[in-house]
């Protein structure tokens, strides 16, 4: 037996050894954005950092834990001079590195003062292949629209840089929550994209959806009341907010419509209820002629 156990073991340890090298790297805090509703922005250094689109570290902070290490979602871009990653405060240890990075505080805090963080990472994902693609579909529930952040962000970089040489030439972006105000920031992102792609009269490279899926009646009807504005009483955003859930069926038979003959990645970061509804959708509506449209289905759950 033991000749089956060593190489696995031997193996296990050098992973281990080569993560804990990485974790005691010099990471810096070079800004903390507080959002609404308690969710900061940490953005960070770290020499020979390189990352993909949609990728993810792991965070220790000694002054919260000296042990434990939590996963989150890059947020940046591989163009952008930093990385960064945004943390909703839900729990112990989320309030604490809220408070050792002054945010509870009013008054400006420097820099040194800031807590240390070590970083292990980043580790790959499924949307790293969404530039393989001419056509997605990105699909972000909750917490899981954080990848796509990346994704956008870098896309949009490609594109005012070298739009000509981008296989990727369009975005079908679904995001379902159930409050909208809990992720105000990625709203803000999708406002700046929209006004960008305004002003090179291209709004027509991201097509995005944004259904509410948890609202009252006094949502409702601020809703009805305000529909005929020019911007969404929500988000701000010319894309009206929908209620409800999506009917993937028609979603799919109309992208599948107006791209025949097309391989579409469609790309989700949500729960695994809704990865099967997405795949069994994929499937259905993929053609058997090799010739025809083929929805290619890739997901990371939480």
């Amino acid at each position: 037996t033991w000749k089956w156990v060593v190489g696995p073991m031997f193996l296990y340890l050098c992973e281990r050894l080569v993560r804990f090298w990485r974790s005691q790297q010099k990471v810096v805090i070079t800004k903390v954005v507080i959002h609404p509703f308690k969710t900061i922005e940490l953005q960070m250094m770290k020499k020979g950092f390189k990352m993909e689109v949609g990728q993810y570290i792991f965070v220790k902070c000694p002054a919260v834990s000296k042990l434990e290490w939590h996963p989150f979602t890059l947020t940046s871009a591989p163009e952008e001079d930093y990385f960064s990653i945004h943390v909703r405060i839900v729990g112990d240890w989320t309030e604490g590195l809220f408070n050792a990075c002054g945010c509870d505080k009013q008054e400006f805090q420097e820099a040194w003062k800031l807590p240390k963080i070590a970083v292990d990472g980043p580790f790959g994902t499924a949307s790293e292949d969404v530039f393989s693609y001419e056509t997605v579909m990105l699909v972000g529930a909750g917490i899981g629209v954080t990848p796509f952040a990346s994704v956008l962000k870098s896309v949009w970089y490609k594109y005012c840089h070298d739009a000509t040489n981008l296989k990727l030439k369009k975005i079908y972006f679904y995001w379902l929550c159930r409050d909208t105000h809990a992720f105000e920031w990625f709203a803000d992102l999708l406002q700046s994209l929209e006004a960008q792609m305004q002003e090179r009269n291209n709004a027509d490279f991201l097509s995005y959806n944004i259904y509410l899926t948890g609202w009252d009646e006094t949502q409702a009807t601020h809703f009805v009341v305000h529909h005929e504005e020019e911007k969404d009483v929500i988000t701000g955003l010319k894309q009206k907010t929908l209620y409800g859930r999506p009917n993937w069926e028609n979603e799919f038979k109309t992208i599948a419509g107006q791209h025949p003959g097309s391989r579409i990645g469609v790309f989700l970061c949500g729960p695994e209820g809704l990865a099967d509804t997405l795949n069994k959708q994929s499937i259905s509506n993929s053609e058997a002629d090799p010739r025809g449209v083929h929805f290619i289905f890739n997901k990371e759950n939480f």
